[in-house]
């Protein structure tokens, strides 16, 4: 038999038996009757034949179950009228989007081209087909309240970057964005759609008339693509016969059947099961493969196992199933049902409805928990499914691959109260009403009224319900992390660590080398919950293995060793080191690699980089001139952002030379020197990774200046690594971009209270200024109200105390990886701009978007980070190991902010002091050639702060 589902002709196992003397085999001690009485249980007659018929109630054995099973999935087969589709349309049998010539602009298309987002002006698409005769409907799923326009158009319709559907003659849309119907003109129709809502699109083409509903049923009018009925009722029934399977016992003893709950069913080898399941997977396995049957059919299935809540692993069945369908069906089948299975869910999740207790969200991602707890499914999902990637982008069917795997850890943000019901979870909401004369929230409470703290206070037990829902969530999420992080089952191949590590590392190389192409980057609010789940996760398993391993530092501690960075194990891309190219740093920090590190670079990779000439008469002239390079090294030790501008590239190669030539060399070390070269991420193995046998794997390299002991398992700190490039890419954008709401919120609580104030001072001669005022106060009142609970929201899912430990710990990651690659001298040229990049965007997100909702002050140890961040920002400012001017200029601004506040100048005060007389040398350093401003800033409020009598750099502030 060939499949049906699969999309080839791909032969099956056939599990009928051969002849007579194979069925002691199969059965066991099952003896004739009993099984006779099983298989009738299990595949009972059509009521419409009768009980009594003797045609269906004699002797039924595995020979005979074929025929019989084929007879009953015939029995209800609807007709066929011999035509191929419905009168009046054009096209396959399967609607779907044209992403061949039926598209304009920039659009990301499922690969399964059932979904589609637009990402340039009225971008539009068409589907395949064309309907000229009779009533067609179809339907579309919103998954967000964007601006869309959806409806019918003629092929003779042509899109462009201005007109979309219904903005022509011939074509016809509706906006529930803007409550809208358009055709060339507009006007008001309808109302507006909410994300999870269904639009069905009609016409009738007898009649000449369009209509659209929204979450309605269309009544005579034909879908243009039909369910595939026939397929569904074999689906059902097989699916059936499965669970009187599942739910059946044979007592050989008493030889009779007994009822058991389907939960407790387990694979157990026995033959007469097995052979029973086997002729029924022969039927359901190729339908399987269609993801119509999928969704309808198995996820609801899988969906009610889990209905009777209790933890996942307290549903054991689910793992069984798999096991069985690994069994019984082909490769081929059980991957295009895994396939769409996820895929299903996927969806379902992302475009589920937000009701109060986040109902929907919660059973989808039991079940992905549940099917990723099977190791061989969750190994071919995370290989092919949960990250895919192609070596292609153009073809538009695959650029929102990236994001499958991300969209199962995004909690999203409902742009309406009601759609989260939200008035429910937090009836009171609260708003600040007293303002310092600077106009920011007053933080003392003492003056408040009790009405204002009893409202006040109801509306902080309602954020905490909110809170405590979402965390179920989130909980969910991190366990699905977690599993795809096991490092520990290599029962049957690569751990699975490893392959998300590998795909992990495509993904940030996707987000990072594509600023410029959106069709392949993942949405800032995408990484923002998936880098916080991913936190989660990584702390725990490296928490775990301290636990296990007493010489390995705690996660606390944590921090991403230099090695990592010059030894070639993780690839950073096209990201610009400190030093500058990679390519380089390669050629001129060659023997320092050796001397510190007893690596040699691949002299094959070095040549294979194109260089300029530059580099080669840099490396000779150094050669040659010894004094003078010294002596060019001595100049270059002020910031390189002094050189004249019109150097350009040439500066920025001789500054990273100079690096090298001004570090002291090392006689060389009796230690075997390695030689490295770059791996491709996909040729990595997990022995590349962990190492083995004398072998360091990631860790490979280690300076001496850098401790000899255990960190932890090297695949975390690639992954931790990881979590600094993705809040470097996109997290801290996001962070900044939803403070606004706050913003919001403070902005119309000054405006009411104006208004208020104004009502209360209106003379009782003007009652239209006091109605006027009146009507503002209200529509204040409704948006504080709207703006208050979707701020609960906000604050829960990003700017809570948690997500702020997050960020405050990956500082803290951040300024202990800088402290120990400056360490190595010369290396820490190696070092990636975005390390510098996140410590001073991760402590300005800690003081500008979490507060006043959570202090800083209450952080642990915030005082001595506040210090440790300030040596780095005085020390590298004007380090010329450093040869980017724009990291340069961060720098600059840093500092110059950290002195504008008492607390971080304080901060200031406490580094030793030989780093602030190095400081004030290269603060003054400028004045030399007259380049004022990038400084003066900075000297200004340090001699401020001396004229109010604060000694803040003796005894060495003589040099003003």
């Amino acid at each position: 038999m060939s499949s049906k589902g699969g999309g080839t002709a791909l032969s099956r196992r056939n599990y009928r038996l051969a002849s007579d003397t194979d069925k002691p085999k199969v059965t066991g001690i099952v003896n004739e009757k009993l099984l006779s009485d099983y298989l009738h249980h299990v595949f009972p007659a059509s009521s419409k034949h009768g009980p009594a018929s003797a045609t269906y109630r004699k002797t039924l054995n595995f020979q005979d179950l074929g025929a019989h099973l084929e007879r009953l999935l015939s029995e209800d087969e609807p007709a066929e009228d011999g035509t191929d589709q419905a009168e009046g349309r054009l096209g396959p049998s399967t609607v779907v989007l044209d992403h061949t010539s039926g598209f304009e602009g920039l659009l990301f298309v499922d690969d399964d081209l059932l979904g589609v987002i637009g990402h340039s002006n009225f971008s539009s698409i068409r589907a395949t087909t064309c309907a000229y005769k009779g009533k067609w409907v179809y339907e579309v799923l919103i998954s967000s309240e964007g601006l869309m326009q959806i409806g019918w158009c003629t092929l003779n319709c042509r899109f462009n970057q201005e007109e979309g559907v219904g903005d022509t003659p011939d074509s016809y849309a509706y906006d529930g964005n803007r409550v809208r119907k358009w055709n060339v003109t507009t006007t008001n129709y309808g109302k507006s759609w909410a994300a999870g809502d269904i639009v069905s699109c009609m016409i009738d083409l007898d009649e000449g008339t369009i209509t659209f509903c929204l979450n309605g049923q269309s009544l005579g009018y034909l879908p243009l693509q039909d369910p595939p009925t026939a397929d569904l009722i074999k689906a059902h029934r097989l699916l059936g016969y499965m669970k009187t399977v599942l739910s059946t016992c044979i007592d050989t003893q008493e030889e009779k059947l007994t009822e058991k709950d389907i939960g407790s069913w387990q694979l157990k080898g026995e033959p007469t099961v097995l052979v029973t399941l086997a002729h029924i997977f022969n039927y359901f396995a190729p339908l399987m493969c269609k993801v119509y049957l999928v969704e309808d059919v198995l996820m609801s299935f899988l969906l009610g196992i889990l209905e009777g809540g209790g933890s996942v692993d307290e549903h054991p069945l689910i793992q069984q199933l798999l096991d069985l369908f690994w069994l019984l069906m082909e490769d081929f089948e059980v991957n295009e049902c895994l396939k769409q299975l996820m895929m299903s869910l996927l969806r379902a999740y992302r475009f589920s409805p937000i009701i109060p207790d986040l109902g929907f969200q919660i059973h989808y991602l039991r079940l992905t928990t549940a099917i990723l707890r099977h190791e061989k499914s969750r190994k071919y999902l995370l290989s092919n499914v949960l990250y895919p990637f192609h070596s292609s982008a153009s073809d538009i069917h695959i650029t929102f691959d990236v994001l499958r795997s991300v969209v199962f850890f995004y909690i999203k943000t409902p742009l309406r109260v009601k759609e989260a019901g939200l008035e429910e979870l937090i009836p009171t909401t609260w708003w600040p009403t007293r303002f310092d004369k600077e106009g920011k929230d007053e933080k003392d409470l003492r003056h408040e009224t009790a009405d204002e703290r009893m409202r006040r206070r109801a509306y902080e037990r309602g954020c905490q319900r909110l809170k405590k829902r979402i965390e179920v969530v989130e909980e969910l999420q991190v366990q699905i992390l977690r599993l795809m992080l096991n490092n520990k089952d290599k029962g049957t191949g690569e751990a699975s660590r490893y392959i998300f590590l590998n795909k992990f590392r495509k993904f940030l190389q996707e987000n990072a080398s594509n600023r410029g192409n959106p069709t392949v980057l993942c949405p800032p609010e995408y990484m923002v919950c998936f880098m916080h789940r991913l936190i989660t996760a990584v702390r725990s398993y490296w928490d775990e293995g301290k636990r296990k391993s007493t010489g390995a530092i705690s996660s606390e501690e944590a921090y991403v060793p230099p090695q990592l960075f010059y030894n070639g194990k993780v690839d950073y891309f096209d990201l610009q080191r400190l030093g500058g190219l990679l390519s380089h740093l390669k050629k001129t920090l060659k023997d320092d690699l050796a001397t510190k590190a007893n690596i040699i670079i691949d002299p094959a990779e070095i040549q294979a980089t194109s260089m300029d000439d530059l580099d080669e008469d840099e490396e000779s002239g150094a050669a040659q001139r010894p004094s003078g390079a010294a002596a060019m090294g001595g100049a270059l030790a002020r910031p390189s952002w002094l050189s004249s501008p019109t150097l350009g590239r040439a500066n920025r190669f001789l500054s990273t030379a100079a690096v090298s030539l001004m570090t002291p060399r090392r006689p060389l070390a009796p230690p075997e020197k390695v030689k490295v070269r770059s791996l491709p991420v996909e040729q990595r193995t997990e022995e590349d990774i962990e190492g083995s046998h004398g072998n360091d794997g990631l860790l490979l390299g280690r300076p001496l200046e850098e401790p000899d002991q255990p960190i932890t398992e090297k695949s975390l700190l690639e992954i931790l690594d990881g979590i600094v490039m993705m809040y470097n890419l996109s997290v801290h954008q996001q962070l900044g971009k939803m403070v606004v709401v706050s913003d919001d919120v403070h902005e119309y609580a000054v405006a009411l209270k104006d208004t208020e104030e104004k009502i209360a001072r209106c003379p009782g001669r003007r009652p239209d200024i006091l109605e006027e005022l009146q009507k503002s106060q209200k529509v204040f009142a409704e948006k504080l109200n709207h703006l208050s609970r979707r701020l609960a929201w906000i604050n829960a899912t990003i700017y809570s105390k948690e997500k702020m430990l997050d960020v405050y710990w990956l500082l803290r990651v951040c300024i202990r990886t800088i402290e120990h690659a400056d360490n190595t001298g010369s290396l820490f040229a190696f070092t990636p701009e975005f390390y510098l990049n996140v410590a001073m965007n991760s402590y300005s997100a800690l003081k500008n978007y979490f507060s006043p909702s959570n202090s800083m002050d209450e952080l642990p140890g915030y005082e001595d980070t506040l210090t440790q961040l300030a040596a780095i920002l005085a020390k590298h400012f004007a380090d010329p190991r450093i040869v980017g001017t724009d990291i340069k200029d961060s720098l600059m601004q840093a500092l110059a902010s950290y002195v504008c506040y008492p607390q971080s100048l304080r901060a200031v005060e406490r580094i030793p002091e030989e780093q602030r007389v190095a400081m004030m040398r290269n603060l003054l350093a400028p004045y030399e050639q007259r380049p004022w401003a990038q400084t003066n800033w900075i000297l200004v409020r340090l001699w401020r702060v001396l004229i109010h009598g604060a000694v803040l750099f003796m005894p060495h502030i003589c040099i003003f």
